[in-house]
């Protein structure tokens, strides 16, 4: 790409209210922020995103205990808000640029809050599945217009010399507030699964509170929206991934199911052909021309492989093999995230001394290694033998995650840092969607053809072992000894017999699934081969090799 000018995006983006640059609206002169306002308000705001995407896996058992929904059914609800995320993100960012950062930023964050009481206000009985649903997906749309807006309101915060500190911040505090989800979640659930979305309105009006406190500029950018090509992701996205959820209901060999995917795909292939040739696109793809930025969205995107379904099997297989209530899922995925927490720090360090690849590839490794054992032991069936393996987990996605984050929005060229962190956000939340119905895939096929051996083994023919298998496969709540089939038919007389051996089979089933995970990261080692090592500063973008010399010299 050449020279690549650190603070000319971010510069662009915060001093261009309109074509050739002017202040804001209603005002001669730009107001300055109070930065450590703004930081907190945006900070709030995205933790919402954040929990939301982890708390609701804490609380899944009981949502269909209540609720009599199916396990496919509940994977169907968390990955409306995936989806939306993903669909929406490109839309997000380029709204965000043309209507102002702070408006589309509230604007967000009151459709999320919004949806949250309606998530929690769900009624019982035969429409509660579609109604979660929906609201879930509008919450996904909020908090895909609340996450690049809020980026670029603490990108203009701060001054070129300040805006790295701010950003790793800001990447790793907001990372780091995941780890609230499964604690919460078990606090909350304890009492009401209901209030898990609750939480998300106080929040809310705090972030509104100290935004309006903080003196924060709407700057504009009066440019049309590219409605063809929003259509188009969207519409792409959305075909892709239902084909893959779907996949384990529908079968693998059905033309459904092939025809979601492939249609999405050719979708998504038009959407990259329409931006290419359109003057105001809805994502500039011609950023992927810099190769560094190219070898971020991919390991990017195989760590996200990992990163959000994670937080679902993991609470679930607590829940299940280990007998723990929700609260105690929360602690054991605890393990996870303070290896998370930690290392997160460590690379934020490496970025800012010697560039994302060394953290990026770090990272990737040990999370690889991480996945592999933390899946060996899963059916030692004890978190006390598997905690330091899901802390090793952990600090391979912290290590790498906010430094390639960091990297690729550092590599806005001339667009601006809502259209850039509009292509990451999509890409990482497609991907977490992706490995949410391919893990899910996985773990209902593999517990599916476990459970069947073991009831054919307390005396079942194999059909009716099948049949009973798969409906506990959907059907699982996390508290098997208190949920047993009652009645003296053979059925039920055979499962309630197999309880630890069903638990063990649920472990057993789980190993694929972080076995997968485990070749994730190995995917995105090497697509960290792929980066070329240049890391950008506030003039150039230089080599890690310049970097070390520079240093050198400096310290003689």
């Amino acid at each position: 790409m050449g020279l690549v000018n650190g603070s000319r995006g971010a510069a662009g983006d915060a001093s261009r209210g309109a074509p050739g640059g002017s202040a804001p609206q209603g005002s001669g002169r730009r107001k300055t922020p109070n930065q450590a306002l703004t930081l907190a308000a945006m900070l709030l705001a995205v933790a919402m995103i954040f929990v939301d995407q982890t708390i609701v896996s804490i609380a899944a058992p009981n949502i269909i205990q209540e609720l009599s929904l199916s396990s496919s059914g509940m994977q169907r609800v968390v990955n409306a808000y995936l989806l939306a995320l993903a669909a929406f993100f490109a839309l997000g960012g380029r709204l965000a640029d043309i209507f102002g950062h702070r408006r589309v930023m509230m604007t967000g964050t009151l459709l999320f809050a919004a949806s949250s009481v309606l998530c929690g206000s769900v009624p019982t009985g035969d429409f509660a599945q579609s109604w979660l649903v929906i609201f879930r997906a509008t919450q996904g749309l909020g908090a895909a217009l609340i996450f690049p807006a809020a980026l670029a309101v603490v990108i203009g915060a701060f001054p070129v010399d300040e805006r790295g500190r701010a950003l790793a911040v800001f990447f790793v505090l907001a990372g780091a507030l995941t780890a609230l989800g499964p604690l919460l979640g078990g606090l909350l659930t304890a009492w009401s699964w209901r209030a898990i979305f609750w939480v998300n309105v106080p929040v809310a009006v705090l972030s509104l509170v100290l935004t309006a406190v903080a003196r924060i500029p709407n700057i504009q950018r009066p440019e049309r929206v590219d409605v063809p090509g929003a259509v188009l992701v969207a519409t792409g996205v959305g075909m892709s991934v239902l084909g893959l959820q779907q996949a384990s209901t529908w079968g693998w060999s059905a033309p459904t199911t092939w025809a979601c995917i492939i249609g999405g795909l050719v979708l998504l292939a038009l959407f990259c052909r329409h931006e290419l040739r359109t003057d105001q696109p809805l994502l500039k793809l011609r950023v992927f021309r810099d190769r560094a930025f190219t070898a971020d969205v991919l390991v990017l995107f195989f760590a996200m492989l990992a990163f959000v379904p994670v937080m679902f099997f993991a609470s679930v297989y607590a829940q299940i093999s280990l007998s723990s209530s929700p609260d105690q899922a929360g602690l054991y995925l605890l393990y996870f995230f303070v290896g998370f927490g930690v290392s997160a720090q460590w690379g934020g360090r490496i970025l800012d001394k010697r560039g994302a690849r060394p953290a990026m590839r770090l990272g990737t490794a040990v999370g690889c290694v991480g996945f592999a054992l933390w899946a060996g032991k899963l059916t030692e069936l004890s978190p006390h033998d598997q905690w330091p393996y899901a802390c090793l987990a952990g600090a391979g996605l912290g290590l790498l995650l906010s430094p390639a984050s960091t990297d690729a929005v550092n590599r806005a060229i001339d667009a601006s840092y809502g259209e850039v962190t509009g292509i990451t956000q999509t890409v990482r939340n497609y991907a977490a969607a992706v490995g949410m119905a391919i893990f899910g895939t996985i773990l209902i096929h593999a517990m599916t053809s476990r459970v069947t051996e073991t009831l054919v083994t307390k005396g079942m023919s194999a059909s009716e072992a099948q049949g009973a298998a798969r409906g506990i496969a959907e059907a699982i709540t996390g508290h098997p000894d208190d949920h047993q089939p009652t009645g003296a038919g053979q059925t039920a007389t055979a499962i309630r017999s197999a309880g630890q051996a069903i638990r063990m089979d649920f472990a057993e089933a789980n190993q694929w699934v972080f076995y997968g995970m485990s070749i994730a990261l190995g995917m995105a080692f090497l697509c960290t081969l792929l980066h070329p090592g240049t890391r950008v500063t506030g003039e150039t973008t230089e080599t890690a090799e310049t970097a070390a010399v520079r240093q050198e010299r400096t310290a003689h």
